[in-house]
């Protein structure tokens, strides 16, 4: 354990604190008007931390095997709670939406858990990196469309419609991150598959 796995497990500790927020807000005793700017803070932590967590490690020579591991469980984790807790409540994100994101977490892991078995390990690709900051743009983008919806400024239509659309480009980004994640590692996969 070290400076850099503290602050990627505390973006796995705070992402179940957005459901709740979200859904609870009530029984918390917050306005509905401050949801939004408290979510907002929540998701900027999370994602400043996973930066000082890449920084502090390669600054310091911090790099470890599961510092590799937990970083892309806690992008995940982080960036799939909060979609799945916009399938509810104001924004409504298609269910099929969120599939496309956990499912492509999953096809990946299965992969590079396959290529380790076989002695293989699969390097992360650029394109994964831009997944991942795509869907932390779209979450801070839908959390700060709250903000004028709970104003009265935009409508609910509006505001589920353009939710929806972001949504959507960040789930076609993801499709070609897979494509593009076998296709660079094809040879890999094919020998370990035959093997």
């Amino acid at each position: 354990m070290n400076i850099a796995h503290f602050f990627t497990l505390l973006r796995i500790f705070i992402s179940p604190i957005f459901p709740v927020l979200y859904f609870q807000y009530e029984w918390l005793g917050i306005p509905f008007a401050f949801v939004p700017y408290i979510m907002l803070i929540m998701l900027l932590i999370c994602e400043c931390s996973d930066i000082f967590d890449g920084f502090l490690a390669r600054r310091h020579n911090l790099v470890t095997d599961l510092g590799k591991i937990l970083d892309p469980i806690a992008d995940t984790i982080t960036h799939i709670s909060l979609f799945l807790t916009f399938t509810q409540g104001i924004v409504q994100l298609p269910l099929a939406i969120v599939f496309v994101f956990l499912y492509r977490e999953l096809f990946i892991g299965g992969l590079r858990t396959l290529c380790a078995l076989r002695g293989i390990a699969l390097a992360a690709r650029f394109s994964g990196k831009v997944k991942a900051v795509l869907q932390a743009i779209v979450c801070c983008a839908i959390i700060f469309l709250m903000i004028p919806y709970t104003k009265g400024l935009i409508s609910l239509h509006t505001f589920q419609q353009w939710s929806f659309g972001l949504a959507l480009v960040a789930a076609f980004y993801t499709v070609v991150s897979v494509w593009d994640y076998v296709f660079a590692n094809r040879a890999h996969i094919k020998q370990s598959i035959i093997t």
